[in-house]
């Protein structure tokens, strides 16, 4: 009995998806769709700027209201931009 409500609660799933997936591509071909927009790369600049003042990361994020992760993305992409120049 939970093997067939499994399956079915499978196939529904399927379905949605499916839906969504054309929805997305028929917005696409109209140039309206834009997906969800940055928030912690538009804050770049903040993020750098409090890092040099000596705030931790932790911190950062917690000021700016944005995810920490968010936070070591922006300084792991400052930092793998310096080795390239250091490098090339």
């Amino acid at each position: 009995m939970f093997t067939v409500i499994g399956a079915v609660a499978t196939f529904e799933r399927e379905l949605m998806l499916e839906r969504q997936r054309e929805g997305i591509a028929k917005a696409k071909a109209e140039k309206r769709y834009k997906g969800r927009k940055p928030t912690a790369r538009e804050r770049a600049a903040e993020i750098k700027t409090l890092k040099a003042d000596g705030v931790r990361p932790v911190e950062i994020a917690r000021r700016l209201g944005i995810g920490r992760a968010s936070v070591y993305r922006v300084l792991g992409a400052e930092a793998r931009a310096g080795m390239n120049l250091a490098l090339g």
